[in-house]
């Protein structure tokens, strides 16, 4: 599920308690569909819409997670990775039944640090008595309302503005503690088998509307273009920002009293654990005979003979250590085909259609189990020598630091 910038809300609770309703109230319109047949709802299904009074959001309506039968049971796995996506979680709860499926689920959300919201539904039905609300509030929730069909939504509206965290809608700057107004920005951006036909990639598009924003000036053009550019110019750019499959070409074009870093890079400050991915990279240098490395990519796209993650970073860390090492590459959010354990190091993508918290959230078993994590951009630069240029516009690293130099 790829994500953009608007807050994603996850809707969770047993089947046929009224989540497909809520969504359609909280919508104003029938965006989901309602059946009094437990289980209509069979996969996480994504709806855009604005929220009266708040804007617009991504509702993912939910499988009961108490599915059942082998197809209930994969459904259920799916219901709980949706909890790695949400920015704020809403459980519905009703017929005065709250035990360990409901515990279960809380504690998914408090593990992923997700802040969540307890709705009693089809209050016209049954009650919640006192025990029970007490049980809710001891877990947790940031709010617990009663509700149903008939009520107005404009409690879980407030509940929503009030508890999502400011940084699921926020919309932080890429660059504007690096630029500053006038300055002269270089995107690098090569044209080839993997560029998208007619249009660039999207951290190159993020990259030019946040220089705009930063009230600088954008320079785009092909790697082969620097060299005449600079000379012909005399332009002197503030930063240069290439993509990093053409890390050396740029690191010889470009002088190195100018800044250097790359898209991936940029990505990696920004929405990562930036000061992970600084302590992880080094670590390729320890890979040893038979490592199993996995490479996460959080979109997926079309596969060109020469892909980035499945042919050009392990060919390039290979090259790198002299050793041979297995290489998985994951994307999106599919299952990993070994235990997180079994890999000695996790190189994730720079993560330009998902959320900080989910790209969090999907490193958080790697580093949980201890597994050194790094980015595309940052392992690329490592391999090829030019690590402390490429991460210097962000991060200060003392040149005995790096095994390589």
């Amino acid at each position: 599920m790829a994500k953009d910038r608007q807050p994603h809300i996850g809707i969770f609770g047993r089947r046929n308690y009224g989540k497909s309703t809520l969504i359609n109230l909280l919508a104003g319109q029938e965006v989901a569909i309602v059946s009094n047949v437990a289980g209509t709802t069979t996969d996480p299904v994504k709806k855009s819409f604005e929220i009266t009074g708040f804007g617009p959001v991504v509702l993912i309506d939910t499988a009961g997670f108490d599915d059942e039968g082998d197809l209930g049971q994969k459904r259920i796995e799916k219901t709980n990775k949706a909890v790695k996506l949400v920015d704020l979680a809403i459980l519905l709860v009703s017929n005065q039944l709250f035990d360990e499926k409901e515990l279960a689920v809380i504690k998914s959300f408090q593990d992923h640090e997700v802040p969540f919201i307890v709705i009693y539904s089809k209050s016209d039905l049954s009650s919640p008595d006192q025990m029970m609300e007490a049980q809710v509030w001891e877990q947790g929730c940031c709010d617990f309302i009663i509700f149903n069909k008939d009520s107005d939504v404009s409690s879980i509206v407030k509940s929503i503005k009030k508890n999502i965290p400011e940084s699921a809608y926020s919309n932080p700057s890429l660059l504007g503690d690096v630029v500053k107004h006038g300055d002269i920005v270089l995107l690098i951006t090569p044209i080839d088998i993997e560029a998208p036909e007619g249009r660039l990639i999207l951290p190159q598009v993020q990259a030019i509307r946040d220089i705009i924003d930063n009230d600088a000036v954008c320079v785009v053009l092909k790697e082969r273009e620097v060299d005449a550019f600079l000379m012909k110019t005399g332009i002197k750019p503030a930063l240069a920002i290439t993509d990093s499959q053409v890390f050396l070409k740029a690191d010889a074009s470009i002088p190195k009293n100018i800044p250097l870093t790359s898209f991936s890079i940029m990505l990696a400050r920004f929405k990562g654990d930036f000061a992970r991915y600084l302590n992880g990279t080094p670590e390729i240098s320890n890979l040893k005979e038979g490592d199993r490395v996995l490479l996460l990519e959080s979109c997926t796209h079309h596969v060109s003979c020469n892909d980035i993650g499945r042919s050009k970073i392990p060919r390039w860390i290979s090259n790198f250590t002299g050793k041979k090492h297995s290489f998985d590459v994951v994307a999106g959010f599919d299952s990993l085909p070994h235990p997180i354990e079994s890999y000695s190091l996790v190189i994730q993508c720079g993560g330009c259609v998902v959320s900080r918290k989910q790209l969090v959230n999907r490193l958080k078993p790697a580093v949980d189990a201890g597994i050194p994590v790094t980015n595309y951009g940052m392992a690329i630069a490592y391999v090829l020598g030019i690590y402390q240029r490429a991460v210097a516009p962000f991060a200060s690293i003392d040149d005995s630091s790096l095994d390589y130099l």
